[in-house]
């Protein structure tokens, strides 16, 4: 566990740029720190391990006051990932991975081992390691440096915004990658980002700070987003906290209907018709690949010519996944998957926004019998 204990910074006897800050950091679990830019969340981060030093107050960690263990050494027993990746681009993946193994004293072989299985850990392809990092893209780059913060196996984890500067679609994918490690590694993970809905995926609770470096509110992301403490929680999670919190609601009972399908091998077959209004296009295992409206059905031969689909919903999995299915489908019908990611049929909108207005009022019954 991570304490802060009254931790103050001021730089230059100026305002605090983390003001009083007391919280405790569950062990295992993903504390992840979120606010506006100047709020002192990566002040914050970058004391738990010293490479900022607190002006006031103390920051224990298992009980063990950081001030008085030595700096490098108590940088080299956690995982650091930042912005950037910070990658030498001098070496390989591969020794860019073994660097902390190696600082530590591990033969340079026997890190070089722990690199490369750590390549398979983190979803890249072991040839991968042989290349430098300007040969990598961007989001390679990223779960490098993500492999590089776990080669030496560290109890606790610190995220610098490591995900900030990749296009939305990676920056999903290297989410989805975290939240798998998490669920096989169980490391303490220390998040900083200044995005509420990644904070929100992420974190299993959250930190929001406000600037000036005050601690505003530390709850679950469920709790802030449904009881924001104050006027300044509320306007940064923003109007839409409601939608954001259907994350959290699971879609257990949303009805998934049939749907016609054709395989992308049949779209050069004229004499295979299409009856529905849209019929959804499939590979040979069932995978979706978009959607054959039946008005353009004569000029679809190929899978390139099929209309792209929205997002899938995953049998069982969150409301907001199921509503999102449907309202980013041209067709307006959400395409379900099971966990192999093939087409089991379709979802309605409007059936999710019966369920939706169900789990409220639940919640509204619910919270006036706690007020009786």
């Amino acid at each position: 566990m991570i304490r802060f204990n009254g931790i103050t910074k001021t730089y230059d006897g100026g305002r605090p740029a983390v003001d009083d800050l007391s919280m405790d950091i569950d062990r295992g679990r993903i504390t992840v720190f979120v606010g506006p830019s100047g709020c002192g969340k990566t002040t914050s981060l970058r004391m738990i391990n010293r490479m900022v030093e607190p002006t006031s107050g103390t920051i224990l960690l298992d009980g063990q006051d950081v001030a008085l263990q030595k700096a490098a050494e108590l940088r080299r027993s956690m995982g650091y990932v930042m912005q950037s990746s910070g990658l030498m681009p001098h070496r390989s993946v591969i020794d860019n991975i073994a660097t902390v193994p190696r600082l530590n004293g591990v033969p340079r072989a026997e890190a070089r081992v722990r690199a490369k299985e750590l390549l398979d850990v983190v979803g890249l392809a072991s040839e991968l390691g042989r290349r430098y990092p300007g040969q990598l893209s961007g989001g390679q780059q990223q779960r490098v440096g993500v492999a590089r913060a776990l080669a030496a196996d560290p109890p606790v984890l610190l995220m610098d915004e490591p995900f900030s500067a990749v296009d939305p679609v990676v920056r999903a994918e290297l989410q989805e990658e975290l939240l798998r490690l998490q669920r096989d590694l169980a490391k303490t993970i220390v998040f900083v980002t200044h995005d509420i809905d990644e904070a929100t995926i992420l974190g299993d609770k959250v930190a929001v700070f406000a600037v000036g470096g005050r601690l505003a509110q530390f709850a679950a992301p469920e709790e802030i987003l449904r009881a924001p403490v104050d006027d300044f929680v509320a306007g940064f999670v923003g109007r839409d906290r409601g939608f954001r919190h259907l994350s959290f609601q699971q879609g257990d009972h949303v009805t998934v209907h049939p749907i016609e399908t054709i395989e992308v091998d049949q779209l050069a077959d004229p004499t295979v018709s299409v009856r529905s209004a849209w019929t959804l296009l499939v590979d040979a295992d069932g995978r979706p690949h978009g959607w054959v409206p039946q008005a353009t059905r004569g000029s679809i031969t190929t899978q390139a010519d099929a209309v792209p689909g929205g997002s899938l919903y995953t049998r069982g999995d969150t409301l907001r996944r199921a509503l999102d299915a449907a309202l980013s489908s041209p067709s307006g019908l959400g395409v379900a998957v099971d966990d192999d990611g093939r087409a089991i049929g379709i979802v309605r909108a409007a059936e999710v926004f019966e369920l939706i207005e169900g789990a409220r009022l639940d919640r509204g019954r619910a919270d006036h019998n706690t007020a009786v």
